[in-house]
């Protein structure tokens, strides 16, 4: 079998920040695949459970009422929890979404009050969901992403 793109990145040498991990096309379409990476692998703790499944919640919720909600595919956690991954219609780099996920983070940062989608009939596990933490791991993401503008793989 064919190595998966993803598994050729060297995570050892990886940090947080908004990568590019690939470009998918078919049939004159083409959707990028945005590593939205959050903490560093294999060198901080994995993030946990339910502040990443707020994150998830509040994340969806966000992009696909944003202005660019036509250009959403599909927000979600990566296996590994060490991020998420972004999928947008068209070929696009880092830079070009990068104001939307600082504004995705400020969205998190300011968020009160119920937690969208975490119902029993919305969700298949509603219980599992934290604010509080989902803040932490906004406010991380979004001070690693402004101080140092990862947007490249490292080799």
């Amino acid at each position: 079998m064919d190595k998966i793109a993803s598994f050729s990145v060297n995570h050892i040498n990886l940090y947080p920040g908004l990568y590019v991990s690939r470009y998918d096309t078919k049939n004159d379409v083409t959707v990028t695949t945005f590593d939205m990476r959050f903490t560093t692998p294999n060198r901080e703790p994995v993030m946990d459970t339910a502040g990443m499944h707020t994150l998830e919640h509040l994340g969806a919720t966000y992009l696909r009422n944003s202005a660019r909600k036509d250009d959403i595919v599909y927000f979600g956690p990566m296996g590994c929890r060490t991020g998420f991954y972004l999928v947008m219609f068209g070929q696009l780099k880092s830079e070009d979404v990068y104001d939307l996920v600082i504004d995705l983070c400020d969205f998190i940062l300011d968020f009160e009050g119920e937690i969208p989608g975490a119902k029993p009939e919305e969700c298949g596990n509603y219980l599992d969901q934290n604010l509080m933490e989902t803040k932490c791991y906004a406010k991380k993401y979004k001070e690693d992403l402004v101080n140092h503008k990862r947007f490249v793989y490292p080799e």
